[in-house]
């Protein structure tokens, strides 16, 4: 394999796509992360709960949460789980401006796709008594008798992908539908109940993920609630009313809001993917975090070379670890880092000034990020490691500015504590504001 080759088989290890479950590049960071570990923490609650559950799962966009979720869904699947997973914002929703009734019409969806064998006649019915209302998106052409599974689902699909990529046609949708949704809702648990009766493969529960509700956008209304708040507190009852355990994904800045009570008392405790600590509190290395990072990288790498890693990959041990420091620990920066140096480089080792020049790429996106009224907050969490329970920083937690840390002590006891991401220390803005 020639140099050339070699860089860009490198180059596409670093595709930065979530791991479906069992893939070799996987590498578990549970221990640098505050003992997180989805499979006890999700996946117990299932197995072991006699009445259904409805658990919420956050983390920053790019933290790793997909593929957690796929270990989860592989894990259930076999402990005897009929698991029905779906990423909604890829088909279902756009997460610039979303609703409940467009989150029920994705369950809707996936839930008659993957159950084909189950008695879809309630909602056929539902659909039936649609049909005029929706003329304008749904075929006309349809025999009201003869509503087939496969129909249905076509019908289905017309709606949500109107609803994700029409934004004239969305509200219209939400008019008709809206006053419907309870009885949607009873229909597509009529549906459920017949298909727990005869999940294939000799499954015993229906498990349901909606993976990438934590993509949902903030809009902030009049009256200084969100559409966060509407769907996740509001709704609640219906969001949790489906007949099976259910798995929704939920906005970070939605878990550390005056709300997080309720989000318990409504749902249990929600699950928090942190980022991977990489520093202590004062700023001193952390070194089992590093080296996680570190064989993060090696296991993208090994597939296609024997080199070694931090002297012939790149150029220095140092250099690799300023790689890694720079990423905060957050696992979507860790390898656009690598996948940029990667692409500055003609040939290996990956120089400092390869790296250099992927940080500075990077760190520009975070300058553009960061609102002229966030630098003194962003100085005032370095100093502190902690947050104010307010929008502001909220926002900040949403964008990725601010990054979460999570570690027990001897005892058991877990800590949180924050910091501003690493790329932003070196931002004149941010020195500024430390001063």
């Amino acid at each position: 394999m020639d140099i050339e080759e070699l860089l860009d088989n490198i180059y596409n290890a670093f595709n930065p796509q979530p791991l479906p479950a069992g893939d070799s590049k996987y590498v578990e960071c549970r221990e640098v992360r505050g003992d997180v570990e989805i499979l006890q923490d999700l996946g117990r609650s299932i197995r072991r709960s006699r009445e259904l559950t409805c658990q919420l799962y956050s983390g920053y966009r790019g933290t790793g949460k997909t593929t957690e979720l796929l270990r989860l869904k592989a894990d259930l699947e076999e402990q005897k789980c009929f698991v029905v997973y779906f990423a909604a914002d890829e088909e279902d929703i756009s997460v610039q401006d979303v609703q409940y009734a467009d989150i029920l019409l994705a369950c809707t969806r996936h839930l008659l796709d993957k159950l084909k064998q189950a008695n879809s006649q309630p909602i056929a019915d539902w659909l039936r008594e649609r049909l005029q209302d929706l003329k304008d998106i749904l075929s006309t052409e349809i025999n009201l008798n003869q509503l087939t599974i496969e129909t249905q689902l076509n019908q289905f699909a017309k709606i949500t992908a109107a609803i994700r990529a029409e934004p004239s046609q969305r509200q219209k949708i939400r008019e008709k539908v809206e006053p419907h949704t309870e009885t949607l809702l009873k229909a597509l648990n009529a549906f459920i109940a017949d298909a727990k009766h005869n999940l294939p493969d000799g499954k015993t529960q229906l498990v349901v993920i909606a993976d990438n509700l934590d993509r949902i956008v903030p809009i902030f209304r009049d009256n200084g609630r969100s559409n966060h708040e509407e769907i996740f507190l509001d709704r609640h009852e219906q969001l949790k009313a489906l007949d099976c355990h259910i798995v929704y994904t939920v906005p970070i800045s939605m878990i550390y809001s005056r709300w997080a009570t309720d989000l318990k008392d409504n749902y249990g405790i929600s699950q928090v993917l942190p980022s991977v600590m990489v520093q202590y509190r004062d700023g001193s290395p952390y070194e089992a975090g590093i080296a996680k990072l570190k064989e993060t990288i090696k296991r993208r790498v090994e597939p296609y070379t024997d080199l070694d890693l931090e002297t012939q990959i790149f150029e220095s041990p140092e250099v690799l670890e300023q790689l890694c420091r720079m990423s905060g620990g957050y696992m979507r920066d860790l390898i656009q880092l690598a996948q940029e140096a990667i692409n500055r480089t003609d040939q290996l080792p990956i120089s400092a000034r390869a790296v250099q020049r992927a940080i500075a790429e990077v760190r520009d996106i975070y300058q553009r990020a960061v609102e002229e009224n966030q630098w003194q907050t962003l100085a005032q969490v370095h100093k502190s490691k902690e947050i104010a329970n307010d929008n502001l920083h909220r926002s900040l937690l949403f964008n990725r500015c601010l990054l979460e840390y999570r570690y027990l002590n001897q005892k058991g006891d877990k800590y949180i504590w924050y910091d501003v991401h690493p790329l932003i220390w070196e931002l004149p803005k941010f020195k500024d504001a430390l001063k």
